[in-house]
């Protein structure tokens, strides 16, 4: 099926694209768009992460579960959220621990597409949700359709950092080659477990090693 998403992604999902199951997906979307509970993000962004982050360009890949579901929170890009939107607390805990690793300024607000710009997929695992209903799309195929998109990330492509946060990311990412790319883990920056693992990770500062090791450019977090 005809899906508007960057012309790389097009290409490189092509065959997910072609599929009953993505089809059938697709479908289940539109229905709950129509519907009279909200779901977020706005449709023009669903997609956002790939469109902010052509396949040739991806250099990082955090995952999260799914969009902010709360009104005017998600955008399309996991854990970000507009300028002059509250950072959610899981957002304030990852800058906290960046301004820990590499004494950067605590940022003016939480709009990540910065870093999809410099190379960052920011791809949460299921890409819609309903209103005030965590997870509540996560069994309709889109977790499918994220592997995929991992699955091929991994396979074309070469010296990429993974950063994983939480066991369903850490679960996502478990057939990633570690010879090829960088497979970074811990726990989640969620108020609820970011002090078992989360702060002093050290993820930043050690993907940005990894970058310049293989002759790429650092993320400037």
């Amino acid at each position: 099926m005809d899906v508007r998403i960057n012309s790389e992604w097009k290409t490189a999902l092509a065959d997910t694209f072609a599929t009953e199951w993505f089809a059938e997906l697709a479908a289940s979307v539109r229905k709950e768009y129509a519907g009279t509970t909200p779901v977020y993000p706005p449709a023009p962004e669903i997609f956002a992460a790939f469109d902010s982050c052509p396949f040739s360009k991806v250099k990082v890949v955090i995952i999260g579960q799914d969009p902010y579901h709360g009104p005017g929170q998600a955008n399309g890009l996991c854990f970000s959220v507009r300028p002059g939107v509250r950072m959610p607390p899981s957002l304030v805990n990852i800058f906290k621990e960046i301004s820990s690793e590499t004494g950067a300024p605590f940022p003016a607000d939480g709009d990540l597409s910065r870093w999809a710009r410099q190379g960052v997929l920011l791809l949460n695992s299921s890409l819609t949700v309903r209103e005030h209903q965590p997870k509540s799309h996560s069994s309709i195929g889109w977790e499918r359709f994220t592997d995929a998109a991992v699955h091929r990330l991994a396979e074309q492509r070469d010296g990429i950092v993974f950063m994983l946060w939480g066991s369903d990311a850490i679960r996502k990412g478990a057939f990633i080659d570690r010879k090829r790319h960088l497979v970074l883990t811990s726990a989640h920056p969620s108020p609820l477990s970011a002090y078992r693992g989360f702060f002093g990770n050290g993820h930043f500062t050690a993907a940005n090693r990894w970058l310049i090791d293989h002759g790429t450019d650092p993320i400037v977090w």
